[in-house]
Formats: structure tokens, sequence, C-alpha cells
């Protein structure tokens, strides 16, 4: 039974202007338009929507995306890329990691360096500025 674009948005979990953007994009196929020219999904449309939304929780790209779902499912090959998709993707989480490990140390040398210089004083003007500015020539 065909649902209207609100109906597939709240089966998949995406809003409406999402699976517009999608179609645009050509992550999804163009919907099948009644005469009236409104779109209509079926249930494989809200799959495919609901596989986006998981892979964009796990942080994937749009081309990330686009590249499962342009394997073939037959394809001996496909769960290769697959395999591989996600390993680039395991390894950008660990890059962040690392990235968001220099930033907490950052933060929290400012703040160490705050308390013990201006922390105690509300006269002395504060460290954290200093090295805010510092940081950022």
């Amino acid at each position: 039974m065909p649902m209207s674009i609100s109906e597939a948005a709240r089966a998949a979990g995406c809003s409406a202007p999402t699976i517009r953007f999608y179609e645009t994009i050509a992550l999804i196929p163009p919907a099948v338009r009644t005469g009236g020219g409104r779109r209509t999904y079926g249930w494989p449309d809200v799959k495919r929507l609901q596989f986006i939304r998981r892979a964009r929780d796990f942080g994937m790209s749009i081309d990330q995306i686009r590249e499962l779902l342009t394997s073939p499912l037959d394809d001996a090959g496909s769960c290769a890329k697959a395999r591989e998709i996600v390993r680039r993707r395991i390894d950008e989480v660990r890059e962040r990691r690392l990235e968001l490990a220099r930033l907490e140390a950052s933060l929290d040398a400012m703040a160490q360096r705050c308390d013990a210089s201006c922390g105690q004083s509300a006269a002395m003007p504060c460290t954290i500025f200093e090295d805010i500015t510092d940081l950022a020539l």
C-alpha cells in the first residue's frame, strides 16, 4: 500500500525534508507520483531510508552511504567493499577520538592554569582569555 511522504518519514524515522533531500541527491530513487503530483513510497523505500538513517547514526558520510548502496547485494565483492568502508569509518572515529583527547587536555590545562592563577581572585584577569587568544595566533 503506497504511503505519503509523511507516513514514509514516520516509518523510516526521518523527516519529509530529509526524504526530499535524499531524492534530490539521488540517494533514493525518485518517488512514484500520484496523478496530483504527490510523492508515494512503498516498504522498499522505507527500508532504504532506514538503512541510510542507521548509516548516518554511525557517522557515515553521504558518499560512504552511496558507495554501500551501489554495491550489488549479490556480488561477491560487495562484502569486501562494505568492509573497507566500515574500516575507513573506524579509522576516522579513532582519529576523532585522538583529536578529542588533545582538545580535552588543552581545556583541562586552561582550567588548571585559571584555578592556580586567577581562580581565587575576581580582581585578576582570567588566564583562559589569554590562553584562547594565544592559541588563536
